[in-house]
């Protein structure tokens, strides 16, 4: 996953400690005005290099796949995080030029040289610090996206979707668990599911979406924004599951109109689920399941198969 790999994000203060710290050593290694620029470049290197490699870990977001590019703009502002890179960038650059600016006026006697060189750290910690906000932005938004799911867009997917506690993740445990690969990631107060299945040979996966709620586009939250890329971006198939019994508190009318939206929005294949129907099977629907009673799980996943019909490209 893309942005599993993103390194911890330094604070200003780690920075600046960081530079200092190796730029005294450095001055130990040489004494008179030698010492004092050598202190110089090792810290505006260690800052400018260190706040450069803040910049390129993150991916190019022109380039990210769009159900990866819209999660993560729900979750934490991409134009927000491209403006808080450049600003960091920035702050790589200026370092850069400040080493530029002293480096030559570090000559002469050792005093001069030495108040120009604290002159000079003064000016690095203030761009290091201007950018602060932007650095824990950055390491906010770091640790929630590596929370993302490692979903493959290019692989065929099975989205389920549908109101809260209508049973989706019970059936996603169940028929991915059966084959041992079943694994959840952290959304807010939510979770997403993403498990495997496979049929003659070919993978399938079984996204397990957070709930999502029959309201228009703009006043959906973020966990509802998740699902509902997901449903853009990497379905090639969808379950609506309805709880006819309406145990899971919502009104029967309110979860056939969310089946309606989705059907008439999105071109894959929608399924309607008559799910819990053990408890109540009043409602046309594709099919009815019962995960509890063991009863249409099968046929339902058979059916999402032939309804994703993926025809993996042969070698010959």
């Amino acid at each position: 996953m893309i942005f599993e790999d993103l390194p911890t994000t330094p604070t200003a203060e780690e920075l600046i400690d960081r530079a200092f710290s190796r730029a005294a050593r450095a001055g130990r290694a040489q004494s008179g005005t030698d010492g004092q620029q050598s202190m110089l470049q090792t810290a505006a290197n260690v800052l400018s290099d260190n706040l450069e490699h803040v910049v390129t870990s993150w991916p190019d977001f022109d380039t990210v796949d769009p159900f990866y590019y819209e999660l993560a703009d729900a979750l934490v502002e991409v134009d927000e995080l491209r403006k808080s890179l450049s600003e960091v960038r920035w702050a790589s650059q200026k370092t850069a030029e400040l080493k530029s600016e002293y480096q030559g006026r570090l000559r002469g006697d050792v005093e001069t040289a030495r108040k120009l060189r604290k002159q000079a750290f003064a000016r690095l910690a203030d761009v290091v610090e201007e950018v602060e906000p932007d650095l824990e932005r950055l390491g906010a938004a770091r640790d929630e996206l590596r929370t993302l799911p490692t979903i493959l867009p290019d692989e065929p997917t099975i989205v389920v979707a549908g109101f809260p506690n209508v049973g989706k993740s019970t059936f996603v445990n169940n028929v991915t668990n059966a084959r041992g690969e079943v694994a959840s990631y952290p959304f807010t107060t939510t979770r997403i599911g993403v498990g495997h299945l496979s049929r003659e040979r070919i993978r399938y996966q079984l996204v397990d979406t957070p709930g999502l709620l029959d309201r228009d586009d703009g006043t959906r939250n973020e966990v509802e924004l998740q699902a509902e890329s997901a449903l853009a971006h990497v379905a090639d198939c969808v379950l609506v599951f309805v709880d006819a019994s309406e145990a899971c508190g919502f009104p029967l009318d309110q979860q056939i109109a969310l089946r309606d939206r989705v059907a008439e929005r999105f071109s894959v294949p929608v399924l309607t689920v008559c799910t819990k129907a053990d408890r109540s099977d009043d409602l046309d629907a594709d099919h009815y399941l019962s995960v509890e009673q063991d009863e249409g799980i099968e046929a339902l996943v058979d059916a999402a198969v032939e309804a994703v019909g993926y025809e993996p490209e042969l070698p010959y």
